[in-house]
């Protein structure tokens, strides 16, 4: 698991080499939207995306020569409203045409889009718009409301609508592409170091954080995804996340955009994803595990599909293998790890996962399966403190409990007006001929099994801290997620570290009332009790409905459980004190 080892310039050869005066052609930047124009030359019929309309219906295409040719008008009236190379753009527009030919634009113009979840709390959805310093903002017209209403972005001076009236902006998209029609091919000579775009986190565990991507972590990407599962051009792909749509163009591959509320993949209708399946011939798609449990749930086959993506938070062992059943013999169910800052880190296929699934409900952990080259993976003795240089950080053995670190290509290097978190989560590391690198902490505890595969053990902000030592969400919860009217489990710790008590929040399947609740717990003490890491644990609360992550419907709210825990043991403790 060594990374590369080489110097900046043999990595991407085509930006920074200088051709010969007289002999080769000038060479290509470095951009995700460079591969969109070689594509439309070549296959400029071919259908690069579909969306569903206003009816349900997929009457809404654009082609590899739309995208091109529209995303270069785009890009050329862009440029006439002042966004251009390095400008810092909002972008809150659905997953509509307007959203993939806005960000090729963007792209192409050299812009810098940001992207943030709406749906989280608006005071941080504020405070994360306020950080990027947006220079644009481009929008739905609801999102202009918000804007003017809850005063976002207010250092936005160029404001653009997708609507079909100037309602609170200066122009509509229309009016962009209009006025760029004519202007030809829009590529700005981007270098991998440039600012791609600003990523918002989910803010699974606080405040959502921008990470700075430059454009060669986006084509790294591309190459490190190609390369770990396979992907030839050709393919119809049905990506249940947006952003990860914008993959598809530069993979050639055609995209079909569900028939979905993308912010609430829990929720997807099967039938409509079944519908959209069959009638385009998907052969892959991306979910995350919340939107796995609906295909699984469902229980239709999946004969014409040969490859399923599932990121986001790990995916249930049970999950898997229906997911395998329903998925013909010789098609892959791939389930990466990785993070917003550095994707894709490791990789598993769901037949080892299964394998394995005893030794995760034993305790072990969720094994993320062996790094993607050519990342370099180690495991750090854990700090909640700030690592400057790598020779202060502790690698540990294999079998050692610690926190991932991450190198390679993909690793972004900074979060955007966030220096006390990039000092939090980066470790500069000097290699031996001089060059410094970026090393990521992921902020996830993991270790090293005997045959070089990664088991992932959970947050580090989530480890609770008993007298008797620590215990980890992912070598707990599985354990007790084994009993069949358990839907999901959740490790939280009362009190203060290091003697905290460690409280289990149970949420189960259906309705029960209190005789069923008091049966359940007796048999998650029992099951409990089987194992030494999880017998000390006796006390279990039961949730009407964890909260989760608004991106992938899959993380667990696990600060608002603890909250809450903590509030129905106090008053536990009052009520049981007046009595």
């Amino acid at each position: 698991m060594r990374g590369s080892g080489l110097p900046e310039a043999a990595r991407y050869p085509v930006a920074m080499m200088s051709p010969e005066p007289s002999a080769a052609p000038a060479p290509s930047p470095i951009n995700i939207a460079a591969v969109l124009p070689r594509l439309a030359a070549v296959h400029a019929d071919r259908v690069a995306m579909r969306c569903p309309g206003k009816d349900g219906a997929y009457g809404v295409g654009l082609t590899y020569g739309e995208l091109d040719a529209r995303s270069d008008a785009i890009a050329a009236g862009l440029a006439l409203r002042g966004i251009v190379r390095g400008t810092r753009t909002v972008v809150m527009v659905r997953p509509t045409p307007e959203f993939f030919l806005l960000m090729f634009a963007l792209f192409k113009a050299g812009a810098v889009p940001v992207l943030v979840d709406p749906g989280i709390d608006r005071r941080a959805l504020r405070q994360c718009l306020d950080e990027a310093e947006a220079e644009a903002f481009v929008g739905i017209p609801l999102a202009h409301v918000a804007r003017v209403v809850l005063g976002w972005a207010r250092s936005a001076t160029v404001r653009i609508t997708t609507g079909r009236r100037r309602l609170l902006a200066d122009a509509t998209l229309v009016d962009v592409e209009r006025a760029g029609a004519g202007a030809g091919p829009q590529l700005a000579d981007t270098g991998p170091d440039d600012v791609a775009g600003i990523l918002f986190t989910s803010g699974s565990t606080g405040v959502p954080k921008g990470v700075v991507y430059r454009h060669r972590h986006f084509v790294a990407q591309i190459d490190m995804m190609r390369e770990a599962f396979g992907i030839v051009p050709g393919g119809v792909d049905l990506p249940t996340f947006p952003p990860f749509a914008l993959f598809d163009p530069a993979l050639g591959l055609t995209s079909i955009i569900p028939d979905m509320d993308p912010t609430r993949p829990a929720s997807a209708d099967p039938l409509k994803l079944h519908r959209a399946i069959e009638r385009f011939g998907v052969d892959q798609l991306f979910g995350s595990p919340a939107l796995m449990r609906v295909l699984a749930e469902y229980g239709k086959p999946l004969p014409g599909v040969r490859r399923v993506t599932s990121a986001g938070a790990p995916v249930p062992g049970d999950v898997v293998a229906r997911m395998r059943e329903l998925l013909p013999d010789d098609a892959s169910f791939w389930t990466p790890y990785g993070a917003t800052e550095c994707l894709p880190v490791a990789v598993i296929e769901g037949r080892e996962l299964v394998a394995l699934r005893a030794r995760t409900e034993a305790g072990e952990g969720t094994c993320v399966g062996r790094a993607v080259a050519p990342n370099e993976i180690r495991i750090i003795r854990i700090r909640d403190d700030a690592i400057p240089e790598w020779a202060q950080a502790e690698v540990l053995a294999a079998g050692e409990i610690g926190e991932i670190t991450v190198a390679g290509p993909t690793v972004t290097d900074t979060y955007y007006n966030r220096e006390a978190q990039t000092r939090l989560a980066k470790i500069a590391e000097t290699l031996p001929d001089g060059r410094v690198r970026t090393v990521h902490r992921m902020g996830d505890l993991g270790w090293f099994d005997g045959d070089g595969r990664l088991w992932f053990c959970g947050r580090k902000s989530h480890r609770v801290e008993t007298a008797d030592g620590p215990l980890y969400t992912e070598q707990v919860e599985p354990v007790f997620n084994t009993h069949p009217q358990v839907a999901r489990t959740a490790l939280v710790g009362a009190g203060e570290a290091p003697r905290q008590l460690p409280v289990l929040c149970v949420e189960l399947r259906g309705r029960a009332d209190a005789a069923l609740r008091n049966q359940v717990a007796a048999a998650l003490r029992e099951i409990g009790a089987r194992h030494p890491h999880t017998a000390g644990i006796a006390v279990f609360l039961f949730h009407p409905g964890f909260p989760v992550d608004i991106r992938h419907n899959a993380k667990i709210g696990r600060e608002a459980l603890a909250s809450w825990a903590n509030e129905r043991l106090a008053r536990r403790a009052r009520l049981e004190g007046a009595a």
